[in-house]
């Protein structure tokens, strides 16, 4: 017989620690992006008066749909840490993780800027990858 995978004895159930870090991950992530990139990226394109005011406010409405992203990405991996019922809503938040790392690096260079002064390139790669430990536990526990 195979002995599960890395997990965490609760009271009521079992705790998938890939996904747990990946929740966790998430509100860094959530963290760096507000405060973080609030101070050096959102506010600078706000008082950029070369901006038309449809590009401003667009890209302004952008940066809050990634900050709600962001927490709803925490919301989901917490919920299949503790709940195995919901291991789709993970693999969709995983997949979503692995195309935004990219999509980040390539905007970066795109835009001349080194990929990993992007915080989240690196960040929505360590998610994904946190993620997989979390699959990974999840198809062991299953078999």
């Amino acid at each position: 017989m195979i002995e599960p995978g890395p997990t965490v004895i609760l009271a009521q159930g079992t705790l998938n620690p890939g996904f747990a870090a990946a929740a966790v991950l998430s509100l860094i992530t959530f963290g760096v992006h507000t405060f973080v990139g609030g101070r050096f990226a959102a506010r600078p394109l706000l008082a950029a008066p070369d901006f038309p005011p449809a590009s401003r406010w667009l890209n302004y409405l952008t940066w809050h749909m990634v900050t709600a992203l962001l927490l709803v990405m925490a919301a989901g991996y917490g919920w299949a840490a503790f709940r195995p019922d919901a291991f789709d809503i993970a693999m969709l938040l995983s997949i979503l993780a692995a195309i935004l790392s990219p999509l980040t690096v390539w905007v970066a260079l795109k835009g001349g800027i080194r990929p990993w002064r992007f915080p989240s390139s690196w960040l929505f790669a360590l998610i994904a990858l946190v993620a997989v430990l979390g699959q990974v536990s999840f198809a062991i526990r299953e078999v």
